[in-house]
């Protein structure tokens, strides 16, 4: 229920943010790699990685052609992204942007905390563990493991962005904008060239336990639940009230 309820808001962002020939991020502050978690209370996540495919190479190590004139290979970046308790579940078409070429994956992953093994994503450390009746999430991200990309363009105002969607009501956060976007959303984001030279992002959020999802529910169910009585209570009291009503015998009408 939790991992579907995750999936399902992950999709619907998906489909808002995506527009015709501009990719997933046409609209708002533009990335050249962002990685995106939609994160359950149980420990589940969708994850959705948009990147130019040099930042995927200098980055991440990935063995992948540069050249914007290079057909992009979708079933081996698929390769490059499965691992053992995580589901690739979408690889998209490559758009342009700056002359780069940019993709989308998107994965479903059993646990967060595995992701750490999964050489796409072993520059950084996961944990999701309880502290003080709350959910703690904590990532930790290190140096990039991939080498120099030469020919990418870039101009020193690229941007590098890890956004948290929280599926609970937020105890605590280190986002430093500290501020909460809507949908319960952190953001951290670092220019891209000291992504490269390798300069540390921590994050960490402390929520409670109970899904916001799952309250909204809760909440609706019981407002349903408490109209259908009243609804009920009144029908017996019109109904009662009829039966308790006198009968009164019509007499003859016209004189003696």
């Amino acid at each position: 229920m939790v991992r579907r309820g995750v999936a399902v808001l992950a999709a619907v962002v998906l489909v808002l943010t995506s527009a015709s020939g501009c990719g997933p991020r046409g609209l708002g502050r533009e990335y050249e790699y962002e990685e995106e978690i939609f994160l359950a209370v149980d420990g589940s996540a969708t994850m959705v990685v948009n990147a130019s495919v040099p930042a995927l190479i200098a980055l991440r190590g990935f063995a992948l052609d540069p050249r914007p004139g290079v057909r992009l290979d979708r079933q081996a970046v698929r390769k490059l992204f499965e691992a053992h308790g995580v589901e690739v579940s979408r690889v998209s078409r490559p758009w342009r942007r700056s002359g780069r070429r940019f993709v989308q994956v998107r994965l479903e992953v059993a646990d967060v905390r595995t992701l750490s093994a999964m050489p796409a994503f072993a520059w950084s450390e996961y944990a999701f563990d309880s502290r003080d009746n709350l959910r703690v999430f904590r990532q930790v991200v290190k140096a990039p493991t991939g080498p120099p990309v030469s020919g990418a363009g870039w101009n020193g105002s690229e941007l590098v962005g890890f956004r948290l969607h929280v599926p609970s009501r937020i105890a605590y956060h280190n986002a430093p904008s500290k501020a909460v976007e809507r949908g319960n959303i952190l953001s951290w984001e670092q220019p891209l060239k000291d992504r490269l030279a390798g300069v540390p992002i921590e994050i960490e959020v402390r929520m409670e336990g109970q899904s916001i999802l799952y309250r909204t529910l809760t909440i609706f169910a019981i407002a349903a639940a408490a109209a259908m009585l009243l609804l009920t209570t009144a029908i017996w009291l019109v109904w009662r009230r009829g039966r308790a009503a006198p009968v009164t015998a019509a007499g003859p009408s016209g004189a003696d």
